[in-house]
């Protein structure tokens, strides 16, 4: 079993080392309670500078060699007994180009592992990201201590070729940093956190894979962001769920030897496997037709309905 904390925190807009500061109080915390230490700790999306940043993202972007400088030091003041890993989302500038990332590190041990580079920028509503940042062009699954897992971003988890790509490519568990603003009040939760968590459920039960969740806290540019994040099992069970609109620190045990004999018993990830070539050359057809049954035409860029 895999003791997974995920840390639903409430980040201060463009300061880092506050949020250091946050992230490092909350881990003492958990090391005062009694019980099993986590193993792997996941933050939201853009947590060590907050969301919603415009152009400002250019002044908190950091090296993948500063992130793993300010959390080495981080890790170094701990006292931690032993490694733990660690997914985090930031802002990353590499030469003069800025990405929406999260990384994957083994603090106490190999360091970072991965660095994914949201691929599918929401610039529609009240989001603006590819007027300030560029796509990332992968989706790739990468062996941890425990595992081999993958790193989506918030509307990344939305497209399910993301899900599938990393399942096919041997992830047996999908960290999904997100911020994701609330609306639709009509309920007990808001609509986008019920949406969240059915979708994280089927994924979860299509690929035969844990899907973690975690989702900011807070308001930012006038947008409260929603949190409740979730650990949803195999099977598209529930794990767990962390309130909304609180900061909150959710447990759940992650045991990858459950994973087999479900997918043997619900084979879809191995059906998928043998069948999707033979659609490939519909896939391509499709992609140079452009979006539905109509050519696009150049320089057309297809838009998307805001969903995240």
């Amino acid at each position: 079993m895999i003791r997974h904390a995920v840390l639903q925190l409430k980040p201060q807009k463009g300061h880092l080392q506050a949020n250091l500061e946050h992230l490092a109080a909350t881990l003492r915390g958990l090391r005062q309670t009694e019980g099993r230490l986590p193993e792997v700790v996941v933050l939201p999306e853009a947590f060590l500078s907050a969301y919603f940043l415009q152009g400002g993202v250019r002044e908190v972007a950091l090296t993948q060699a500063e992130l793993v400088e300010h959390t080495a030091a981080l890790f170094s003041h701990l006292e931690w007994p032993g490694k733990l890993d660690m997914v985090v989302g930031f802002y990353e500038r590499e030469g003069g180009t800025y990405y929406n990332a999260a990384a994957y590190l083994e603090l106490g041990g190999r360091g970072l592992l991965n660095v994914h580079r949201k691929v599918f920028l929401p610039t529609y509503g009240v989001f603006d990201e590819e007027r300030y940042l560029s796509r990332g062009s992968r989706v790739q699954a990468f062996d941890t201590r425990f595992g081999r897992v993958a790193t989506l971003i918030c509307e990344d988890f939305w497209h399910s070729a993301t899900g599938m790509i990393a399942a096919l490519d041997g992830a047996e568990i999908l960290y999904v940093p997100s911020a994701s603003p609330a609306r639709g009040f009509a309920g007990s939760e808001p609509a986008n956190v019920i949406r969240w968590k059915s979708l994280a459920q089927a994924t979860a039960a299509e690929h035969g894979v844990y899907v973690v969740l975690s989702s900011l806290v807070g308001l930012e540019a006038g947008k409260g962001l929603a949190g409740g994040s979730v650990i949803a099992g195999p099977e598209g069970n529930l794990l767990g769920q962390a309130p909304v609109f609180e900061e909150a620190v959710l447990l759940g045990d992650i045991d990858l030897d459950r994973i087999p004999p479900i997918r043997y018993d619900n084979p879809l990830l191995a059906d998928l496997e043998s069948g999707l070539p033979l659609l490939w050359p519909d896939l391509e057809r499709v992609l140079e037709r452009g979006q539905g049954s109509r050519p696009r035409a150049a320089g057309q860029r297809v838009l998307l309905r805001e969903r995240a």
